[in-house]
């Protein structure tokens, strides 16, 4: 590909991107067949791209044999053992030409060792829609000044660069987004905040769960008044409960966590895959009250990230339980195994479901959105309900979209008695009342076993900062996990003998190094 070409390329994705309405993006699924594009897309990579060649060759397979989707779901998966650690990076990238890239990332999986992910301006753009759904449909920011705080690390890790560009975009669109990028610097992001906030509307903060609750309960702690900031927080690399984004709520003054929320699944891989929306939210909020719902949704004691996405920008299939997906970027992928477990649900099964147990999102949602515009003063309308609704507000939020749910890696749950305990439920134990003032969040989960070779559940908790350790407190604390695991998890309340189920709680001084050193990537299991 040569400059020139490659620069039509760019201006050509960029005017696309800033003349199409949002409402035209998210409904190209219903006009073209996502099964199509996934077979376009393998054609073309099938054609282009050097190591994908090689590869089908190696497997004995004709890309002109490929012609139905029921022939292109026989294709082998693809993943970083069997494809990319095994051929060139250039020969990864269409043409062979890394050069066609103008941007390289990296992630470092569970060996540490870095995998490179090259991308062009125009992969962003792509990624910039799932941006733009959030910061239009969530947070108004259509029509609000806004100061979007990157809080991401920054550097060549994926999210930071990948984010402050996609949140410059929509700037370039019209949206009145200003953006700051101090990164995971805690006192920097404090300074941002309360120096420059007061100038806006609303501050969205994007960044990892745990840091973002870090940054606002250490604001607490230094008298940041977060509610007049109107704070709205955009996450991703973390699978949290809902008692964490009802405390965070509280804590900011958040009055809406449907629409005050919103977490990406994103991938230096692939970009962002999905996100979450309003109606997601609000189905997950509904599914976390009523646990016995969501184990006969998702198969399993643990509430996994709900996302809903575009099946022609992104293509998800399921295969033993674990996600498959195609899509275009720097290096394309079909039938990409990323090692995530989860499913999809499309959306009329969705409502189907919700419906037989009794719940319908879309009313519930109309409903907070009616509540919310009477506590800001927006006068009331004669009549309710979905139908009504419509006319006047498009549903905001709500969009016929397919639905993936991520349950992450399974090598991070451990088993005791049979049982597979999740980190999730260990989770929502701490976020009860009382406990959730004690503690960080943070925590280690073993099976360990005493001088007599019985094994017994290990919890190692994190201490807040100030919080003194005691008997009392080990108590209450295991007395809530208990209470939560025996809630969420059928396996633990019917495998685990009553003796055993009680954990052993220990508490750590924040920042202990042994369990929970600064500045590392925290793991919630040990083996």
């Amino acid at each position: 590909m040569n400059c020139k070409s490659q620069s039509q390329r760019a201006i050509k994705a960029f005017e696309d991107f800033v003349s199409t309405p949002l409402e035209t993006l998210l409904q190209r699924h219903l006009d073209t067949s996502s099964q199509s594009a996934a077979l376009a897309l393998f054609y073309d990579v099938a054609a282009n791209v050097p190591a994908y060649k090689a590869f089908l060759a190696e497997q004995e397979i004709e890309p002109s044999a490929i012609q139905t989707f029921e022939d292109f779901q026989k294709l082998p998966a693809i993943a970083k053992e069997n494809y990319i650690s095994r051929y060139p990076l250039p020969d990864l990238c269409r043409y062979g030409q890394l050069q066609a890239c103008d941007m390289i990332a990296a992630s470092s999986g569970s060996t540490g060792k870095p995998t490179f992910w090259p991308r062009f301006f125009t992969d962003e753009l792509q990624i910039a829609t799932r941006f733009e759904q959030i910061f239009h449909d969530s947070f108004s920011a259509n029509t609000r000044r806004t100061l979007a705080v990157i809080c991401f690390t920054l550097g060549t890790w994926v999210g930071g660069m990948f984010t402050t560009n996609c949140c410059r975009y929509l700037a370039s669109k019209g949206y009145p987004i200003t953006v700051i990028t101090p990164g995971n610097n805690k006192e920097e992001i404090l300074r941002v905040i309360q120096e420059l906030g007061a100038n806006f509307e609303q501050v969205v903060l994007l960044g990892y769960p745990p840091f973002l609750k870090d940054v606002i309960d250490t604001g607490m702690t230094r008298g940041v008044e977060w509610q007049q900031y109107q704070i709205k927080l955009v996450m991703a690399g973390e699978v949290f409960s809902e008692e964490w984004r009802s405390l965070v709520a509280q804590r900011i003054g958040a009055e809406n966590p449907c629409y005050d929320f919103a977490s990406l699944y994103g991938t230096a891989d692939a970009g962002v895959l999905g996100n979450e929306t309003p109606l997601s939210i609000c189905i997950r909020r509904f599914l976390a009250e009523h646990p016995d719902a969501a184990r006969a949704l998702f198969g399993e004691s643990r509430l996994p990230t709900l996302i809903q996405y575009d099946p022609i920008n992104r293509f998800f299939e399921v295969q033993d339980g674990t996600l498959l997906f195609s899509g275009d970027n720097g290096i394309p992928l079909v039938r990409y195994n990323i090692l995530d477990t989860g499913g999809i649900v499309s959306y009329d099964a969705m409502l189907q479901f919700l419906a037989e147990w009794g719940f319908d999102p879309r009313e519930k949602l109309v409903q907070t959105r009616l509540m919310s515009q009477r506590v800001a003063g927006v006068p009331p309308v004669v009549a309710t309900g979905v139908a009504s609704f419509q006319t006047q507000d498009s549903l905001k939020g709500i969009h016929p979209l397919p639905f993936v749910y991520v349950f992450g890696r399974s090598n991070f749950t451990v088993s005791y008695f049979g049982a597979n305990i999740y980190p999730e439920n260990v989770t929502v134990g701490l976020e009860q009342p009382l406990i959730q003032e004690w503690v960080t969040g943070k925590f280690v989960l073993q099976v360990k076993e005493d001088i007599d070779k019985n094994r017994f559940l290990s919890v190692i908790v994190e201490l807040a900062p100030g919080v003194e350790d005691s008997q009392d407190k080990q108590q209450a604390i295991a007395a809530s996990i208990l209470s939560q695991l025996l809630r969420l998890n059928s396996e633990f309340a019917n495998y685990v003998p009553p003796e055993y189920q009680t954990p052993q709680v220990a508490l750590a001084a924040t920042g202990n190094p042994e369990y929970f050193p600064v500045g590392v990537k925290h793991r919630y299991t040990r083996k």
